[in-house]
């Protein structure tokens, strides 16, 4: 399980005990915000891309939508989001758990800046009932993001 994988990439920083499993799905925002208590818009959702042949994760703030005018002027291409057979090939978890953690070699992670909204964000580890609560440094450290990029919209308050 993806879960796993996600544990044994947190022993690196002994932060595997840090992550959250409920008894009740984790899979969407909604149900992040609801197993987790908090607001929707801190949860940290992990989208999946195709850029020519390389898989790209965008990480943002749950209230967040990609913004396609944006996204082309970062990457110069319209936006192709991966069907769930590609999620689960191309990064090793499946939609729902999809996290920047213990992800397959050649997949590359961008922060979206309307995470720095918050102080902590929750984003999944590997399985649709998982998170880990991370400071937005801790965040950044541990997804081994390439840069932070701003590439949504309708998160502005």
């Amino acid at each position: 399980m993806a879960i796993e994988k996600v544990k044994e990439y947190f022993k690196q920083w002994n932060m595997e005990n840090k992550i959250l499993e409920f008894d009740v799905s984790s899979a969407t925002v909604e149900l992040a915000a609801q197993a987790l208590n908090c607001e929707p818009k801190r949860i940290a959702k992990t989208l999946s891309f195709m850029i020519d042949t390389k898989c790209i994760l965008i990480v943002a703030a749950g209230d967040a939508k990609i913004d396609n005018s944006k996204y082309k002027l970062q990457f110069g291409t319209k936006g192709k989001m991966l069907t769930a057979d590609e999620v689960l090939t191309l990064t090793g978890h499946a939609i729902g758990g999809v996290c920047p953690f213990g992800v397959k070699d050649g997949v590359v992670t961008y922060l979206d800046i309307s995470l720095k909204r918050f102080t902590t964000v929750f984003p999944a580890c590997g399985s649709s009932n998982s998170a880990i609560e991370l400071t937005i440094d801790e965040l950044e450290q541990y997804s081994n993001a390439d840069s932070w990029i701003d590439v949504c919209k309708d998160w502005q308050e």
